[in-house]
């Protein structure tokens, strides 16, 4: 493990990543752009300099030795909120699907530019940040969805459901918009940022998890419902 030395602004940087060429880069290229780097060459290593250490955002490879990628994810998202960026060869959809489903925020697939990761990286800082900001006594109730803004917490038939950062400005986005249509590009901008350049299946995941989370039968969702070719909208469900 290496690690670059600066001051308490620069942000820090764990890149999960065995293949030196990709080390040495990504080393190299972070650090000139201000960032602080720590590098772990396996997923047994990541684990334990996340325990001890602070980091603002987590680049991640999926094949690594010892303990794989997937596990290493669980495990941070287990234990913290922090930012996630999947960097890794497996380009296929069920691998970019299946790390949001487990709380990864973005996907990046090899090769990149580091343009590109650079403003994936600042990208995911901004939203965390914007979120963060986010703070009301505001209380949504619809049927028998509860939502508290204030305390971020929602109740499903008076029973607590927790969900991540984005699933949380998400469904309160269709909440605060109830029967009205919001395109996937308005969804994508408020929830995700203007600037955001990942693949817009990150929206359809986490619709997805939402439906698992509030529908009695999340295949055949009544509340969160997809209008084929525009986006989704939330049915205020009666009777």
């Amino acid at each position: 493990m290496t690690k670059k030395q600066s001051s308490d602004q620069r942000v820090s940087v764990l890149v999960v990543e065995d293949e030196e060429s990709f080390v040495d880069a990504l080393t190299v290229g972070l650090g000139r752009e201000g960032f602080d780097v720590t590098i772990a060459r396996d997923g047994q290593l990541a684990m334990t300099s996340f325990a001890e250490g602070h980091f603002d955002v987590v680049l991640l490879d999926l094949m690594l030795p010892k303990v794989s990628g997937l596990d290493v994810c669980r495990a941070i998202r287990s234990q913290s909120s922090v930012p996630i960026i999947v960097v890794s060869a497996k380009g296929e959809e069920v691998d970019m699907v299946l790390m949001l489903e487990i709380g990864a925020d973005d996907y990046v697939t090899k090769p990149y530019r580091l343009r590109e990761l650079v403003a994936r990286i600042r990208a995911v800082l901004r939203r965390r940040h914007d979120f963060d900001e986010l703070a009301s006594d505001e209380l949504i109730t619809l049927g028998n969805i509860r939502m508290d803004i204030d305390a971020r917490r929602l109740y499903v038939n008076d029973e607590e459901i927790k969900l991540r950062k984005k699933e949380f400005a998400l469904l309160r986005l269709l909440l605060e918009n109830p029967g009205r249509v919001l395109t996937r590009e308005v969804l994508i901008d408020r929830v995700w940022g203007s600037d955001y350049v990942g693949d817009t299946k990150t929206l359809d995941v986490h619709i997805k998890r939402l439906r698992t989370l509030i529908e009695d039968e999340p295949k055949n969702p009544t509340h969160i419902t997809t209008v084929r070719g525009v986006g989704y909208r939330y049915e205020v469900v009666k009777g």
